[in-house]
This record gives C-alpha cells, sequence and structure tokens, in this order.
C-alpha cells in the first residue's frame, strides 16, 4: 500500500495513473492547492467553460478556505489532513429521483470506508458520516458516535449535478473543529496502516461510481436496483427517536421508521401517524431506558 505523513500533499501522478486509467471512474481529474470551495468552484467554471468540463470530472483541494455544508455551514481542516473533493455529474434518471444523490453518495463513501479503513461507518440522514470512536462498546449509544465527514449535493442551472465530500483523514483531536468530529486517524486499531488519501480517493470513486451505475441502469428506481435496501442497511437514522428540525423552526418528533420513494425520511409522529421529511436537521435522540 503506497503511504505518504500525515498532512503531507497528495500524489498527483499516483492519483492520475489510478483514476484517470482506461475504463476508469473519471472522465477528468483536476487537483487544487487551495480553494475556497471545490462545490463553488465547479459550478463557477462548468457555468465559464462547460464543454471542458466532462461528466465524471472531481476536484480536489488540498485545502478549503470556505468549505461548506448543509444548511451554509462552513467546514474548515488543516490543509493536506482531510479529503475535500466535489464529483460532477450529469444524470440522466428523471430529475425527481436526484433527491436520492445525497443517500447514494453516502452509500458508496460508506461501502469505500469498510473495505479501505476497516470503519464501521453508518449513514446519519440524510448525509452525515458517521463513526464510532476506539473506545465505544454501545454501538448505538449515540453520545459515542462521532461525525466523520459530509456530503453536500447541488444541482447546476445547466442540469448537470455537483456531489461535494468531505472526509476528515488525519487530524489529531486537537484539530478537529467540534467534540463531536473524528478523523480516520483516531477510529482506533486497525490491520496494517491506514490508507492513504489517495488510496481513499481511488476507493471512493469507485466505490461511488458502482452505486450510481446500479442507479443509473434502473433508470433512477432504487426499489428495481436494491438500493433502498443498502442505503437503509446503513443508515443509522432508521428505527431511532428523531428531533427534525425543519424550515420556519417547526419541530417533528418522533421514530425514524425508513425512507420514502424519493428518499425522504419517515417520522411516525403518533401511533399510526407518519411524516415524510424532505429535509431538514437531524438529531438522534437517546431515549432514558433504551440501548
Amino acid at each position: 500500500m503506497v503511504t505518504t505523513a500525515a498532512h503531507g500533499p497528495l500524489d498527483r501522478a499516483l492519483l492520475g495513473e489510478l483514476l484517470l486509467q482506461p475504463g476508469g471512474p473519471l472522465a477528468r481529474l483536476e487537483v487544487l492547492d487551495a480553494i475556497d470551495s471545490t462545490n463553488s468552484y465547479l459550478a463557477r467554471e462548468v457555468e465559464r467553460d462547460p464543454g471542458a468540463w466532462p461528466a465524471p470530472t472531481l476536484v480536489v483541494a488540498e485545502h478549503q478556505t470556505a468549505g461548506r455544508g448543509r444548511l451554509d455551514r462552513s467546514w474548515q481542516t488543516p490543509p493536506g489532513s482531510a479529503l475535500t473533493a466535489s464529483l460532477l455529474l450529469e444524470p440522466v434518471t428523471p430529475r425527481e429521483t436526484w433527491s436520492w444523490l445525497p443517500l447514494l453518495g453516502g452509500l458508496g463513501t460508506v461501502h469505500a470506508l469498510r473495505a479501505t479503513a476497516g470503519i464501521g461507518a453508518v449513514l446519519k440522514w440524510p448525509n452525515d458520516i458517521l463513526v464510532a470512536p476506539a473506545d465505544a462498546t454501545d454501538m448505538f449509544g449515540w453520545g459515542r458516535w462521532r461525525k466523520l465527514g459530509g456530503i453536500l449535493t447541488e444541482v447546476l442551472p445547466d442540469g448537470k449535478v455537483v456531489v461535494g465530500l468531505g472526509l476528515n483523514v488525519s487530524q489529531t483531536a486537537d484539530e478537529l473543529p467540534v467534540s463531536s468530529a473524528t478523523s480516520i486517524a483516531l477510529c482506533g486499531p486497525r490491520v496494517g496502516e491506514p490508507p492513504t488519501r489517495e488510496v481513499l480517493l481511488d476507493a471512493l470513486a469507485e466505490a461511488i461510481a458502482e452505486v450510481l451505475g446500479r442507479w443509473t441502469e434502473a433508470g433512477g428506481d432504487v426499489a428495481a436496483a436494491g438500493l433502498d435496501a443498502d442505503v437503509t442497511g446503513v443508515l443509522a437514522t432508521a428505527g431511532q427517536e428523531v428531533r427534525v428540525l425543519v424550515s420556519g423552526g417547526r419541530e417533528i418528533r418522533g421514530r425514524a421508521v425508513g425512507l420514502g420513494p424519493l428518499g425522504e425520511l419517515v417520522v411516525e409522529t403518533a401511533p399510526g401517524e407518519f411524516e415524510a421529511v424532505t429535509s431538514g436537521d437531524v438529531q438522534h435522540i437517546r431515549v432514558a431506558g433504551e440501548a
């Protein structure tokens, strides 16, 4: 396995060999030293010269000065310590199916992390990647779970889609922005050396391409592709008591029972009463007396 020093620069030649080989997952790869946001950069460049940006294109930045998460939250990491990347797609499935893209990108990310880092990553609806730290004994004791990364999906005016990914890789505890975060380097013992960012990027690109290929072949029908079951299988939110803050400050409380046909979170707010949430800030609630 190729290794690099913690916070060291990406090996651009190696990434080209891994990701731009014939039959590989990408049509174009660009690695930047620093940028405000890879999502914003792609949006600007596609608008300026759309023909220069075939799908799928991956833009990776060593450092983001104004990284963005959902709800316009900021996201910053020390240079060279994380994977900050955006994937440009041109979906051919019906537009109403694109709401699945954050979850499908998350599914591919979970697959890649489990395969390369030996980390039992899971999804928190709609776009967070969670993992248990090394000392976790109760796998679903939410006080012990930490956020490893997240996904931000944006539709461009020309109909292309940008799927942004932020993943903490080599940060120390002192370098994490909040106490609820973690990094691959802090996720406990594993066999062999932790994967490098190059290996992770290769695995992520391949895993996400595989998931999206199944989705495209099924015409966006996640049930026909078996992807709804795959997502639910790694969705830690399902079955949990949740509090969801939606637009206008309204709060929805209940048990998350699964996903709707467009990837919305279905919450049972009272016995036999259900509400589908298309967007919102979800908190998992620890219920007294329950594991």
